[in-house]
């Protein structure tokens, strides 16, 4: 399965909070982060809810997890 690199591209604001939640939950918080996630099912239904947000593209790189609870399982 390969792995999905999105970019945020346009501003959060100004749209509605089911958005940018979802947002969130992919880990994109600022205009040009970038994360590297699964090709899931449920990765790929979040990218097309805020799709017009996004730049998208299919990637080789592995996915690394990323929050307080990924930093908490490695000790």
């Amino acid at each position: 399965m390969s792995a999905l690199k999105v970019t945020l591209v346009k501003s959060m604001s100004g749209h509605i909070q089911k958005h940018r939640d979802t947002l969130r939950g992919l880990g994109l918080t600022r205009i040009g982060s970038s994360r590297i996630g699964p090709g899931t099912p449920a990765t790929r239904g979040m990218v097309a809810q805020v799709a017009y947000l996004l730049d998208v593209s299919e990637t080789t790189e592995s996915f690394k997890p990323f929050g307080k609870r990924s930093k908490q399982a490695k000790k």
